[in-house]
């Protein structure tokens, strides 16, 4: 039996948003690199999860939910996107099998179309389908567009998945693999401290908080004695948003740190302590200064 060469290569996720593609690349990667919510646009950046097999190396493209964008903030999330799935090796299009139904989405096809690239369809969430429908949908989707294959998950649960990433290894070209083997994101451990900060405004918020609210990590010191001292900043737009953040006698801002603080030690495997602080910056989200600070721009 000839030996498989390596292959390596780079792949896009795209999809609507909270179709599950940060939980998907969660799932692969089998560690937590992207932060999940039930709120659209949870992810708003490009971040690359780095999948490493015995004779592959997949880079995932994560990306922010394919939307009709109307404020300067989407428009940055949009272009973020759509750049997304040009020059690589692979596009994965996720769709949600609860709410996707038998109807033509325009907008991702014009996508997938201008990819130039192989696609392949990802239907997630079938642990919440009937086996019935699932085939109505494959059947439906396979009619709109030539897909490479067509491939049923379940992110939440597994189901899937390795096939997935079996095939999706199989697209890629012959090469050498472009990350270490123990490397799972190339974001800094920053970006993904200040995301795991957003994630619980996003939990314990209203609904109204998550889109108006950005994070920065002000300082990140490692002390001899293997402490972590992290300082961040939760930005919003009004002074209301402000006061819901910090809550009564500053419980709800305590209830975010504690949380979001287990989750970094986790990551970092070390000891943290978290000081979270709350500004207003009016009306960031169409400010051209502050969304270059933030990264978005």
């Amino acid at each position: 039996m000839t030996e498989r060469l390596y292959r390596s290569g780079f792949v896009t996720i795209i999809g609507r948003p909270n179709v599950g593609k940060s939980t998907l690349l969660n799932r692969i990667l089998g560690e937590k690199i992207v932060i999940t919510s039930d709120k659209p646009q949870t992810t708003r950046n490009r971040i690359q999860g780095i999948h490493t097999l015995p004779d592959a190396q997949i880079v995932f493209i994560d990306t922010p939910g394919i939307h009709q964008a109307r404020s300067r903030f989407n428009r940055a999330m949009m272009d973020a996107a759509l750049s997304s799935v040009k020059g690589v090796d692979a596009v994965l299009l996720l769709v949600d099998a609860v709410t996707c139904g038998l109807k033509k989405d325009d907008l991702l096809l014009d996508v997938i179309r201008g990819a130039g690239a192989p696609v392949i369809l990802v239907v997630n969430k079938i642990d919440l389908v009937e086996k019935e429908k699932l085939l109505e949908l494959i059947s439906f989707h396979a009619s709109l567009f030539p897909f490479k294959e067509i491939v049923p998950v379940s992110a939440a649960t597994g189901d899937g998945v390795e096939l997935l990433v079996r095939l999706v290894s199989d697209l890629l070209p012959e090469g050498v693999p472009f990350y270490p083997d123990d490397i799972l994101t190339d974001v800094p451990e920053r970006f993904v401290v200040a995301e795991m900060v957003r994630e619980k405004v996003f939990r314990f918020t209203r609904d109204e908080i998550p889109y108006s609210t950005a994070v920065t990590v002000d300082s990140f010191t490692e002390r001899p004695d293997g402490l972590v001292s992290i300082s961040a900043t939760i930005i919003v737009e009004r002074d209301s948003q402000k006061g819901i953040i910090i809550g009564r006698k500053g419980e709800m801002l305590k209830k975010i740190g504690m949380r979001a603080r287990s989750d970094i030690e986790r990551l970092l495997d070390t000891r943290v302590f978290l000081e979270l602080f709350v500004r207003v910056d009016r009306d960031w989200r169409e400010s051209r200064r502050a969304l270059k600070e933030l990264g978005y721009e």
